[in-house]
C-alpha cells in the first residue's frame, strides 16, 4: 500500500508548491483536485498549461497522482443542476487522462439541494437512486472512453451508504471501471468501538476485489468525525484486512490540519 493525502489538506493553487509540502509531510501519493492548480475543483476547462504544471511538479518531486477529484451531486433534485455536474465532470476526466491518474472520486449525492454531503429523507427512495444511476452511466460512458476507473465512497449522507449499495451499483453498471473508495469512518455514524469493527469488516468482506482506494479518517462514538488514530475506528485493524483482502493502493488520509500530517503520516506508515 502507499501512503497519501488530500492534496487540500495544504493551502497553495500552485501545484510544486502544494506537492513538495505533501513529500515533506510524509506522504507518498496524494488524492489531487484541481483547485490546487488555482482552477475550480470542477472548472469549465483545465488549460494545457495547467496540466504541464501538474504533471511536471509531480515528476520532480516524486509524488504520485493516486486520483483526481470530480464530485458533484449526481442526485440533485434538479436535473439542470446535475447536467451541469456532468458536463464538468466531464472535464475532470479528460484532465485525470491527461496526467494518466488512474481514478476519479465522485460523490452519489444527495436530494439535499444545498449540501452534496449532507443528508435528506429522501435518499432512500427509489427515485433517487435512479437519478444517480443515470448519472453513473453517462459518468461511466466518459471514463470508458478515457480509459479511467470511476471511485464511488459509501457516505451516511448519500445514496450509497454501505458496501452493499456500492456492489449493487457495481453490478448494475456492469463495468469494471466502477471501484469502490473504501472509509472506514463513513461506514458508520454512532457506535462503540466493537461495533465499528464489526461493520467496517464486514465492508471490507463485502467490497473485496472492488476496493480502488482506501481512505483514512476516524470518528468519536458520538457521530464527530476525527484525525485517524484519535476515534474509535480500529485502524491497524482495518489495515490487517485490507492486507488480507489483497488491497495493495493508497491509503489516503483527509479531514486533518496540515499541522496534523506529518504525525498521521507516521502513524499510519507504522500499520503499513
Amino acid at each position: 500500500m502507499r501512503l497519501g493525502i488530500f492534496a487540500k489538506t495544504f493551502p497553495g493553487t500552485e501545484p510544486a508548491a502544494v506537492l513538495a509540502v505533501v513529500r515533506q509531510a510524509g506522504y507518498d501519493t496524494t488524492q489531487f483536485n484541481l483547485a490546487c492548480a488555482g482552477l475550480p475543483s470542477m472548472p469549465d476547462v483545465v488549460p494545457a498549461e495547467a496540466i504541464a504544471s501538474i504533471r511536471a511538479a509531480a515528476q520532480s518531486i516524486g509524488v504520485s497522482l493516486a486520483a483526481l477529484s470530480g464530485t458533484y451531486n449526481m442526485a440533485h433534485p434538479d436535473k439542470a443542476v446535475r447536467d451541469d455536474g456532468i458536463r464538468r465532470l466531464a472535464v475532470v476526466i479528460e484532465a485525470a487522462a491527461a496526467l494518466e491518474i488512474p481514478l476519479v472520486t465522485l460523490c452519489t449525492g444527495s436530494r439535499n439541494a444545498a449540501d452534496q454531503w449532507a443528508y435528506h429523507p429522501d435518499n432512500a427512495t427509489p427515485d433517487a437512486w435512479s437519478d444517480m444511476a443515470a448519472e453513473m452511466e453517462k459518468a461511466l460512458a466518459l471514463a470508458e472512453d478515457a480509459g479511467v476507473d470511476l471511485g464511488i465512497e459509501p457516505e451516511q449522507a448519500n445514496i450509497v451508504t454501505s458496501a452493499s449499495d456500492a456492489t449493487r451499483l457495481i453490478a448494475e453498471m456492469g463495468s469494471k471501471h466502477v471501484k469502490i473508495v473504501l472509509d472506514p469512518a463513513n461506514l458508520f455514524e454512532y457506535a462503540t468501538p466493537g461495533e465499528a469493527r464489526a461493520i467496517v469488516a464486514a465492508a471490507i468482506d463485502k467490497a473485496a476485489g472492488h476496493i480502488a482506494m482506501a481512505h483514512a479518517k476516524d470518528r468519536f462514538g458520538d457521530g464527530r468525525f476525527a484525525t485517524a488514530g484519535q476515534g474509535i475506528v480500529d485502524f491497524p485493524d482495518f489495515v490487517a484486512r485490507l492486507k488480507a483482502a489483497d488491497f495493495d493502493g493508497s491509503l489516503v488520509t483527509h479531514g486533518l490540519s496540515a499541522d496534523e500530517a506529518p504525525h498521521v503520516a507516521a502513524f499510519l506508515r507504522g500499520l503499513l
